[in-house]
């Protein structure tokens, strides 16, 4: 057992502002992570979330990190957290080589920074070989999958996609198209609507002048991705406006539908949500004494957002007055409701999976055979839909928004873990407990 005062989960911008205004303030701190290095998705070399720039050149995560390691917080990777308990114990799993290995932790406060993860909506075709979540095929060439002179096109919805299809162009890819479903109202509304944030204007003008050769087009979406001939790949891309379809020749495709909240933990302890959202107050505390969350899972606003909450729960923690950061918070807060409203997706996209279209891809679980079910419960007895490897994770929201389904439960463990991860661990009180 390892104990500390503040316990936060994850190490993106939210979990590391938060560890540092903690630890900066007196307390003990540990923070876990299941990433091999602190920094999470969005400051992965660069990554973008939200609309908004996550790094210079590497300089900001830098100095984030230095003063990380500065303030005394200890951080531990490669921890998948996989059981949280409102009595002030959190179970992870890592990986030792060959074996895993449980380890458990006692805390008087948590953080939760478990940050968002993308969302994908099944269409014919959106399994084949070629196909990749924006964000995911980003985060590939980041570590080293080469795109030099490969067809792309880049569609979907939110401001991650003009930031990943900037990243393609700048690694040589031809990014043909960037496809945002958005119509071209929403859009202007929400540029105007930026004139309280000019960085996030600019930076989202950064980005299209560097896709001054693609095209950009609103109200506009994938509709069929088309098999290569030996059906080992993707030729093309049908695209469609509402009105008419066209294909479009392509060697890749990176799609994603904006994202969806990292909640599991969160909803294990039973904090309360508002709508998809872990509800928190002015102090980021949520309705679990001792308790806290920042970032993403309190509503999908981005970095800026992430760093700002991140730093009122550390300092909350601690003891320390937030009252200085709580008009950048808000600010922020109207930044995510502005992001909901204009990338709302279109009646559309939830028509284009067929009967045959897979929508759990770890069970192979097509749409016709999910339709006509009760709900959550009966599909899963009846098609193990959600009962796969990601427990739902991909397939979830996708049911969410083709049926309506609600998840039902959340319970320990949140992902799988080795039995021998038990076996290997010399806390005969962990065994009995978990056996």
């Amino acid at each position: 057992m390892k104990r500390t005062q503040v316990l936060v989960i994850g190490a993106g911008p939210a979990g590391i502002a938060a560890a540092i205004a903690a630890a900066e303030g007196g307390r003990r701190v540990m923070v876990l992570d299941d990433n091999p290095s602190a920094g999470g998705q969005i400051w992965r070399g660069g990554t973008v979330s939200g609309g908004s720039r996550s790094d210079d050149g590497g300089g900001a995560r830098q100095r984030a990190l230095d003063r990380l390691s500065r303030s005394g917080a200890t951080v531990l990777s490669g921890m998948r957290v996989f059981d949280a308990q409102v009595s002030g114990v959190v179970d992870a799993v890592r990986e030792t080589g060959s074996h895993s290995v449980v380890e458990r932790f006692a805390f008087e406060q948590l953080i939760l920074a478990t940050g968002a993860r993308e969302r994908f909506l099944p269409f014919p075709g959106w399994t084949l070989p070629g196909v990749f979540g924006a964000g995911g095929l980003q985060a590939l060439v980041k570590g080293g999958y080469p795109v030099k002179g490969k067809r792309i096109v880049v569609s979907g919805s939110g401001p991650l996609l003009l930031a990943v299809a900037a990243h393609l162009a700048e690694d040589g890819a031809v990014v043909s198209t960037v496809a945002e479903q958005a119509d071209m109202g929403q859009m202007a509304r929400f540029a105007a609507s930026l004139w309280s944030h000019p960085g996030k204007l600019m930076q989202g003008a950064a980005y299209r002048a560097k896709l001054w050769k693609t095209a950009y087009r609103t109200g506009c979406w994938v509709s069929e991705a088309l098999p290569a001939a030996n059906g080992q790949g993707l030729r093309a891309v049908r695209l469609s406006d509402g009105t008419r379809e066209w294909e479009e020749a392509c060697d890749l495709l990176a799609c994603g539908f904006h994202l969806v909240p990292n909640t599991e933990v969160a909803s294990l302890l039973g904090c309360d949500f508002r709508e998809s959202y872990v509800r928190v107050d002015g102090a980021q505390r949520t309705s679990v004494e001792g308790v806290y969350c920042a970032g993403e899972p309190t509503g999908i606003a981005g970095f800026d957002a992430a760093l700002v909450q991140g730093e009122i729960a550390g300092l909350s923690c601690a003891g320390r007055s937030t009252e200085a950061l709580r008009k950048r918070a808000q600010a922020e807060q109207q930044f995510q409701l502005g992001l909901e409203k204009a990338f709302a997706l279109r009646p559309e996209i939830g028509l284009l999976a067929r009967q045959e279209t897979i929508v759990c891809r770890c069970e192979d679980v097509a749409l016709g055979a999910l339709q006509g079910r009760l709900g959550w419960t009966d599909a899963k007895l009846q098609t193990r839909c959600g009962m796969g490897p990601c427990q739902g994770r991909v397939c979830g929201p996708a049911v969410e928004h083709l049926l309506g389904w609600k998840p039902v439960s959340v319970r320990q463990p949140l992902s799988p873990v080795p039995i021998d991860a038990f076996c290997s661990n010399n806390e005969d009180e962990l065994i009995k407990e978990k056996v």
